[in-house]
């Protein structure tokens, strides 16, 4: 069980990755640190949108950035992510638990038996005299 402060780091977490272009950035950040401006090119959005997104990313913890001179330079925060795995894993462990009971007892029943397709056999019709 994760404690207070894990579980609202864990929401604000989930909550910035529930975005489809933060969800990008930290994909993007888990090749390498990356710039705001390099960060900004693949969105068809005004960089001050990007610079939101990041904030919110800082907020959660999953980036980190800092300026050196005119340029900021943001990275992913591993700690973070592993936090986010590491909840899903267990999710995820539960879910492959109860298939494995679910496989174990399905193997212990009998096979059914195929049905037949074929026609029964029809009883030619009396001739009458």
């Amino acid at each position: 069980m994760l404690n207070n402060r894990s579980e609202v780091d864990l929401d604000l977490v989930f909550q910035a990755l529930a975005d489809r272009t933060r969800r990008a950035i930290v994909a993007r950040l888990c090749e390498g640190p990356a710039s705001v401006s390099e960060l900004a090119k693949p969105f068809p959005m005004s960089l001050p949108a990007i610079v939101q997104h990041l904030q919110v990313l800082e907020t959660s913890g999953l980036v980190s950035s800092e300026k050196i001179g005119r340029v900021r330079t943001c990275s992913v925060v591993p700690a973070t992510v592993r936090l986010a795995e590491s909840w899903l894993g267990a999710r995820r462990s539960v879910g492959e638990r109860r298939l494995d009971r679910l496989e174990a007892f399905l193997a212990t029943q009998p096979e059914p038996k195929p049905e037949s397709h074929e026609r029964p056999p029809t009883i030619p019709p009396r001739s009458t005299p």
